[in-house]
């Protein structure tokens, strides 16, 4: 027998065209527009054949006799035993123009080339789509009856069958296969459809909760899912079958269906995530009066939040139409044909497991994101402050040697020249300006300079700062501490970030960092001034979240523990002390920019600001501990030239904190 396929390249089409080829000499005729050429051989060897059996034919779907030429037209005429037609567009988030193009219009260009050709027979895939959201149970014979066809997909689906059964001269039967997932057995699938779009949902709460806890799932209507293979089979089946299909159309579904919450905890179980042990029927929601939703919609934050909501996890907008699904399909005519055939659907439980591993492994949105530094910074311009050494220099060669345009600033022209010379040896550049960012009017010079050079930068790096170890009693007449700390960590950061603001919000990207310290989540004693100027730094920069969170602005704190960075060399104590290396710390910074949290802290940051929220009392005797056992040196007390004593209790918990990691 010789075939005519639509949609061969298809999901579906695919594996049709590879069971058609299976049966003794049979050829392929297949649909194939000349700019998808390349994908012959591929095709070819999926379908372990070669041309003599499968043959494109170059044409357009949305063409009259599908652009197909005279002289093909001619050779195929009368030669073609049944025409298959699967090309259509199955997204539910397709605008409306490309749905009534492809579906509407190429089902009628199929049934015009169908005729040209004298094709014997015009198999058409149609979807359970056609019957809208028929309230009660819509059986094979049905068709006029179809309800509820508002959506794109649904009013394309049925017009389309429409032109089948009203416009074709050639013997027509229609397939209504409900949502297709993959392969029973392999698990594999094209693209996320259909269940699919709560994947990600159901990853998030695997992520976040441990499987025993209780979780809440949505309830709805009946959903019906079948895998392809069940769908190739069924419909190769029944076009080759012995009885009279004629005008006949058969659901292709599986003859339970299951609720939208028993969905989600099957493949809640799949996926090894907590059990959903109570569910909200979404019928609910329709009680609230669609004023009152509409009302709630036109508030711009509502719109906001449900929009990040949905991008976030990959839902359609109108994915919530679909939770109360309310039509059940009838499917004896399929049952009919399909009797003595051995072919079932089989049982979502058997085989959902494969379904999940599959999208995770291979469709899981995550995957296909550029989580590389070199994806996230390349040819961006990137300031470093202080990044003439330590952990500022560090930072600066990652963010160069991922292609980054690396500005980096300090005071010492000299450690900046030496920066420029050590970057150039490893095969990259620095650019490199000196500025003193305790001096506000060389702070406005400079951001000046990087919106004229530059246009400004697309990621500020705030690391640049200074840190005192001095007890507050030892600092009674040293209130220039204070100032000249809080004046470099917290007025030189605000002048350089404020400065280059402007130019980010005009660009409505950018992405700010900004270097804390842990001190401020565990308020470390002899770090007043330090933490102090890192705190103020932190409420500022929460405000700045909530301002900028609508002009593409977005800011990262990074409560960054010890690291060896000569900021830290005069304070012998950590020497022995567990201390991160820049290079670990510059992971910080790039994490910061890749995924761009509003916070990164160290697990003992964490756990010291939450002990100072739940018990202040137990914090301060802590922490008051480690202020008596580790005095001020007394370089700290003015005597440069004595050494750092240490008690009999700060030894033993220096050997304590080796086993600490931070």
């Amino acid at each position: 027998m010789q075939y005519f396929v639509t949609g061969a390249t298809g999901f579906i089409g695919k594996r049709l065209v590879k069971a058609l080829l299976a049966r003794k000499g049979a050829v392929v005729h297949f649909l194939l527009r000349r700019e998808s050429e390349a994908k012959v051989a591929d095709l070819l060897e999926y379908w372990g054949t070669t041309k003599a059996r499968a043959m494109p034919v170059y044409g357009d779907l949305t063409s009259r006799k599908l652009g197909v030429g005279a002289e093909d037209l001619k050779s195929l005429k009368g030669r073609v035993d049944a025409v298959f037609h699967l090309a259509a567009v199955y997204d539910l988030k397709a605008d409306e123009e490309s749905q009534v193009r492809a579906n509407i219009e190429g089902t009628r260009n199929v049934v015009e080339f169908a005729r040209a050709i004298d094709a014997g027979h015009l198999h058409h895939v149609s979807s359970i789509a056609a019957a809208g959201l028929y309230e009660g149970v819509f059986r094979e014979d049905m068709f006029d009856e179809a309800e509820n066809l508002e959506h794109p997909y649904f009013m394309t689906k049925h017009e389309s069958e429409k032109i089948v059964r009203k416009e074709s001269k050639v013997p027509w039967t229609v397939y209504r296969p409900a949502f297709v997932v993959g392969d029973s057995t392999t698990g594999e699938m094209d693209k996320i459809d259909g269940p699919y779009y709560f994947f990600k949902v159901i990853q998030r709460m695997r992520q976040m909760l441990p499987p025993w806890f209780p979780a809440v799932g949505l309830e709805g209507g009946r959903i019906n899912i079948v895998p392809v293979d069940f769908v190739v089979s069924a419909i190769d089946h029944i076009a080759h079958g012995k009885a009279d299909v004629k005008g006949k159309c058969f659901h292709l579904v599986d003859p339970m269906g299951y609720r939208i919450g028993d969905v989600l905890d099957i493949f809640g179980r799949a996926a090894h995530a907590p059990k959903m042990n109570l569910f909200v029927n979404a019928a609910l929601l329709g009680f609230v009066p669609r004023s009152v939703k509409k009302g709630l919609m036109a508030l711009a934050p509502v719109r906001r939040i449900r929009a990040a909501v949905m991008k976030d996890l990959g839902l359609p907008e109108d994915i919530f139409t679909f939770i109360n699904w309310p039509t059940r399909y009838d499917r004896r005519d399929l049952d009919a044909a399909l009797k003595g055939s051995g072919i079932e659907c089989p049982k979502l439980d058997d085989y959902a497991w494969r379904l999940w591993d599959y999208w995770e492994r291979h469709l899981d949105p995550d995957l296909f994101i550029d989580r590389s530094l070199k994806g996230t910074v390349a040819g961006k311009v990137v300031l470093v402050t202080g990044g003439s050494s330590g952990i500022g220099l560090a930072a600066a060669h990652k963010f160069a040697e991922a292609g980054a345009v690396t500005v980096i600033c300090g005071r010492d022209q000299d450690k900046l020249d030496e920066a420029c010379a050590e970057a150039k040896a490893r095969g990259y550049a620095f650019v490199a300006y000196p500025a003193d960012l305790s001096d506000m009017a060389d702070c406005d010079r400079f951001t000046q300079l990087l919106v004229d050079k530059h246009g400004g930068v697309d990621y500020l790096i705030n690391n640049a700062g200074r840190s005192i170890r001095r007890a507050i009693e030892s600092s009674y007449d040293r209130f220039h501490d204070f100032e000249r700390t809080m004046q470099l960590n917290y007025f030189g950061c605000l002048r350089v970030t404020m400065g280059l603001l402007p130019s980010m919000v005009a660009k409505r990207r950018g992405h700010v960092v900004n270097i804390s310290s842990i001190g401020v989540l565990t308020n470390a004693p002899r770090f007043s001034a330090y933490v102090a100027s890192k705190a103020a730094l932190d409420a500022w920069t929460r405000c700045a979240s909530s301002e900028f969170a609508d002009q593409g602005i977005t800011f990262t704190t990074i409560n960054m523990p010890l690291v060896r960075t000569p900021m830290i060399a005069p304070t012998k104590i950590y020497q022995n002390v567990p201390t991160l290396a820049p290079e670990e710390a510059a992971d910080m910074i790039a994490q910061a920019c890749i995924n761009k949290p509003v916070r990164i802290a160290t697990r003992l940051g964490i756990f010291g600001e939450v002990l100072h929220a739940l018990a202040p009392r137990v914090a301060q005797i802590s922490m008051n501990t480690t202020f008596r056992m580790f005095p001020d040196s007394a370089a700290a007390k003015g005597d440069k030239s004595a050494k750092p004593q240490l008690s009999a209790e700060a030894v033993a918990m220096q050997q304590l904190m080796q086993g600490i990691h931070f």
